[in-house]
């Protein structure tokens, strides 16, 4: 597994300094103190004011620092060191006190000692790892009695297209377990960035999601799904008047989300 870790950091690297740079995270807006964070975290964590908030796979942390303005004491982890390397020039220059280790995510116990009130993890997280028991186990173990884990991600039947087709084609199982790799010219958020993406991912279905955590020692408190989403996930997509997209029919939950509190 080393090896596709190593690809996809590679990967993440390039993206990361691509990122910064786009529209689409819009760094001016976002160092003049607009928020990168979605309706469901807001709502579903609300008041973090003061609370030590864990966020796995923050890329170049702008998530991470808008929890830090809302008075999150913030740590950030991600695989990529030039993701990590941008997110700390951020903090600096923004003048926050978050902090950022360098590591995949599967081995954040082994950098990160301390627990937290919230961990927290958004859009495009888990597909990036072949097994999700060992990031159950992470999580309960960086969460502290009491405390509450939140993820917001895509839903699992999304990545059983092809998204690289104009039109999307059912292609990958549910909860295939063999990895997938993907190859291709540019980034979600550059399409004409002459990057070369090379990316090796799983599938993980809701089912698997919710039995490791609760294997952990996690309770579920609350699972939702919905057929739209903050990001333009998939071609065809038809933005709606509050921003987000869906398909032209909603036949299928595009996101979903998930929050759990260790007893």
């Amino acid at each position: 597994m080393q090896n596709y870790f190593e690809v996809n950091r590679d990967t993440w690297n390039k993206k990361a300094v691509v990122h910064s740079k786009t529209n689409m995270y819009n760094m001016e807006s976002f160092k003049n103190g607009e928020s990168s964070l979605m309706s469901y975290e807001l709502e579903a964590l609300d008041d973090v004011k003061g609370k030590s908030l864990l966020h796995l796979q923050c890329h170049f942390g702008q998530d991470t620092l808008s929890w830090s303005r809302m008075g999150a004491k913030s740590v950030g982890v991600d695989i990529s060191n030039e993701a990590i390397k941008i997110a700390k020039s951020l903090n600096e220059e923004l003048n926050l006190d978050a902090q950022f280790v360098c590591c995949n995510v599967l081995d954040t116990s082994k950098h990160v000692s301390e627990t937290f009130d919230i961990i927290f993890t958004s859009y495009g997280v888990i597909g990036w790892l072949p097994d999700l028991k060992p990031w159950g186990k992470m999580i309960a173990e960086r969460l502290k009695a009491g405390g509450t884990f939140f993820i917001a991600e895509f839903h699992p039947i999304v990545w059983m297209f092809d998204y690289l087709e104009d039109k999307p084609i059912m292609k990958y199982g549910y909860n295939q377990k063999e990895v997938i790799y993907e190859e291709y010219k540019g980034t979600y958020a550059d399409e004409s960035s002459e990057i070369i993406s090379k990316e090796y991912c799983w599938n993980h279905g809701i089912g698997e999601v919710i039995t490791v955590l609760t294997d952990a020692g996690l309770q579920i408190e609350d699972f939702s799904e919905y057929d739209e989403s903050p990001y333009n996930v998939l071609p065809n997509l038809i933005k709606t008047k509050s921003g987000s997209y869906v398909t032209k029919d909603k036949l299928y939950p595009l996101i979903f989300t998930l929050k759990a509190t260790k007893p």
